[in-house]
């Protein structure tokens, strides 16, 4: 077998095309072979198709590059829920669009690693100017903001936690019963106290409880932790006030905007923000409401040297007179070492689409959202738990238990109708809708409806589930 070629150089580009070709056709039938948003048959079917489609993994001869591509592709994709089918609206998980996953490609082709000068020259400058132009839409009027590419919320909001405690020592960590899990994890994995809940009784964090538990602990270093866009609503806590009650109580306040962060880009829905400018931090997280393949989280601060404490020595990578000379030092805008440069993919949609073009995909996705909600407002067989704050829509069918709600939704996933996600809330669990599908039209919405209603009518009939 002849020494395989590389994607870089002159040469890179015209080995890549026939083998794009080959993932483009196996991409395009494994799809087809789906034909819908999961693949039916739950696990025991998916197991079987990748199984015989790998064995063996790695074999004694290779089968060539051709026929690995188009095998493995085409198993892959038949076998994956695609966030682009309209009904797959589990989760934040986001439809990437088509230009971001081009330049996610020529990524991967000229490989920079965004840990020193010499392996990213022009990565390193178009990562600088992405992440500074996206802390200035956070923090408008601050002369010196910093943003941090991450691999996604979960990384942004430990690092979040990270400054704090080099700032303060070992801060309190304050936040509500919807906050993200990875806040709870954070303060695990750096040694810091459990966090203190403050209780959500109407899916936002109770204002009259964090000042009681604000003047309770006023000795201690508070960090108090608000979130825009809950994983389970989709509600935005009251920012200004909680920024308000830090104020008056010398708390700092950081806010996990992953989900709700890009609404700053639109005019209509920007004030939902109000108030997240006054954040010693934010997460953003671009590969949610931001159409991004993954990764493409973001940290932001309102000054850059608040990430003074990042800065790592490592002579091989940013030796002192390296960086006296002039050469960026890479290692203080992560705590990881070799990263890929996201901030590409990133700069080439808000280049390609500038604002109006991504405010017209998040009022397009949140208009959607508001016609699921009229729609089972108007369906008497299901209720609607609340308007959609951002693009989370929660419904359930009519007299219906919890063990019910279970079985409809694991029952549309076994057949490959519908991935839909799952919310407990004070009154018992619901169907999630998770919308973040640009291209879904009414009539995809009410046969997703039609779905649940269908299945539901069987299982009250004491039909087999189909």
């Amino acid at each position: 077998m002849p020494t395989p070629p590389l994607a870089g150089s002159t040469t890179g580009p015209d080995a890549l095309r026939p083998l794009l070709d080959t993932v483009l056709t196996a991409l395009h039938d494994g799809a087809h072979q789906r034909n819908g948003p999961i693949p039916a048959g739950g696990p025991p079917t998916t197991n079987t198709r990748i199984h015989a489609a790998t064995h063996p993994v790695i074999p004694d001869h290779g089968t060539g590059p051709h026929h690995a591509l188009r095998t493995l592709v085409t198993a892959l994709t038949q076998g994956s829920a695609d966030p682009a089918h309209p009904h797959c609206a589990a989760h934040l998980h986001t439809p990437p669009l088509a230009l971001a996953t081009a330049a996610d490609l020529a990524a991967s082709a000229l490989n920079p690693s965004m840990d020193s000068w010499d392996q990213a020259p022009a990565a390193s400058t178009l990562e600088a100017a992405t992440t500074t132009a996206l802390a200035h839409e956070i923090y408008p009027h601050h002369p010196h903001p910093d943003a941090l590419i991450t691999t996604g919320g979960t990384e942004a909001n430990q690092l979040a936690l990270l400054l704090a405690r080099e700032r303060h020592g070992p801060v309190q960590t304050i936040c509500a019963t919807t906050a993200h899990h990875s806040i709870n994890r954070a303060t695990w994995l750096l040694g810091l106290p459990e966090p203190l809940t403050i209780p959500a009784p109407t899916g936002v964090m109770d204002l009259t409880a964090l000042e009681e538990t604000l003047t309770r602990h006023h000795h201690r270093r508070l960090l108090v932790t608000a979130t825009a866009g809950t994983t389970d609503t989709g509600q935005i806590d009251p920012l200004d006030d909680i920024a308000d009650l830090c104020t008056t109580h010398g708390a700092e306040l950081h806010i996990d905007a992953a989900y709700g962060g890009p609404l700053l880009f639109s005019p209509t829905h920007r004030t939902k923000l109000h108030g997240i400018h006054r954040a010693h931090s934010v997460t953003l997280d671009l590969h949610k409401l931001g159409w991004q393949p993954a990764p493409a989280g973001i940290l932001a601060v309102p000054d850059h040297h608040h990430l003074q404490a990042l800065h790592h020595q490592a002579p091989y990578l940013n030796s002192h007179d390296d960086t006296e000379a002039g050469l960026p030092d890479l290692l203080g805008r992560s705590l990881r070492t070799t990263r890929r440069p996201d901030a590409l993919k990133i700069a080439v949609t808000l280049q390609a689409l500038g604002r109006t073009g991504l405010a017209d995909l998040i009022d397009r996705t949140i208009n959607t959202a508001h016609h699921l909600a009229d729609l089972i407002t108007h369906t008497p067989t299901l209720d609607l738990y609340d308007r959609p704050t951002i693009t989370t829509v929660l419904f359930r069918p009519t007299h219906t238990d919890d063990h019910t709600v279970a079985t409809i939704r694991r029952t549309l996933l076994t057949n490959g109708q519908a991935v839909l996600g799952r919310a407990h809330t004070h009154n018992g669990l619901w169907l999630k809708a998770t919308l973040l599908n640009p291209h879904t039209t009414p009539d995809d919405l009410q046969t997703l409806l039609d779905h649940v209603t269908h299945l539901t009518h069987d299982l009250k009939k004491g039909n087999t589930p189909r």
